[in-house]
């Protein structure tokens, strides 16, 4: 937990000094959501990217809900959970189609659904639309796990942001998740920080998952270091906390001792 007096700025200055290590590293790899969303993507690529959770034991892969048959193959009998994403990356204000997407996606094989909330909608302050998203994905796909994408670089203020993330988090969503990734602002140090004040507020019982951006050890271990602070030293686990990135994996296994099992593998 923060120590008390400390301000916001301290918090976010030590959290951007915090310290990256080997132990970081280990910690960090079984939390990432392997991603590729490129418009590109090919059935190889997706091969590529499976071989590699499997092999290194994160937490699950992103990819398109096209790829979704191929990769439920290609990961069975690993660890690694499957996810895709609904809605993305635009945010629109069709729920219908968003939970359509959510329910094929379901269908197909996938675990996680990382659906994007009605941007535009909440800029214009019609907050009460993240709670139709969620109830109607959550009843399209009711055993999925469903992160809910705020594009917080995107709502830029604190207040819409944590207005958003309440309203997700009451309608029943298991994740609230920074952004897609496709927006000029990613990931932020301070949206995180605004995003873990509200899972703190419901008793640490929603997960994060920060995406956008994510490409360094030093980035991982800034992230962590907000949630140990704000929520709790324990609470960051595969259930619970995620990075969104591919780039990070390598970063986390260049700061692996060559003897350890994850970088020998």
């Amino acid at each position: 937990m923060a120590e008390p007096g400390a301000t916001a700025g301290d918090l976010l200055e030590r959290a951007r000094s915090a310290p990256v290590d080997a132990t970081l590293a280990a910690r960090a790899l079984p939390l990432l959501d392997l991603t590729s969303l490129n418009e590109a993507d090919t059935e190889a690529d997706i091969e590529r990217l499976c071989r590699r959770a499997v092999t290194y034991g994160t937490a699950a892969v992103c990819i398109w809900p096209r790829f979704v048959p191929r990769a439920k193959g290609l990961l069975r009998g690993s660890d690694a959970r499957l996810a895709t994403v609904a809605n993305f990356p635009q945010g629109s204000d069709d729920i219908a189609g968003a939970a359509e997407e959510c329910a094929a996606a379901a269908g197909d094989g996938a675990e996680e659904i990382d659906v994007v909330a009605p941007i535009a909608a909440i800029r214009e302050g019609d907050i009460g639309m993240v709670s139709e998203l969620v109830t109607a994905c959550r009843a399209a796909a009711s055993e999925t796990t469903l992160k809910v994408v705020l594009e917080t670089g995107t709502l830029g203020q604190p207040s819409l942001i944590a207005g958003a993330a309440r309203a997700a988090v009451m309608a029943g969503c298991d994740f609230l998740k920074t952004s897609t990734g496709k927006a000029e602002v990613g990931a932020t140090l301070e949206a995180a920080a605004v995003l873990l004040a509200v899972i703190e507020e419901a008793g640490g019982r929603v997960g994060l998952k920060v995406a956008g951006g994510i490409r360094t050890a030093r980035q991982a271990a800034s992230y962590l270091y907000l949630a140990e602070q704000l929520i709790d030293p324990s609470w960051a686990s595969p259930k619970t906390f995620r990075f969104g990135a591919s780039a990070l994996l390598d970063d986390l296994l260049r700061a692996l001792p060559p003897g350890s099992a994850e970088a020998e593998t």
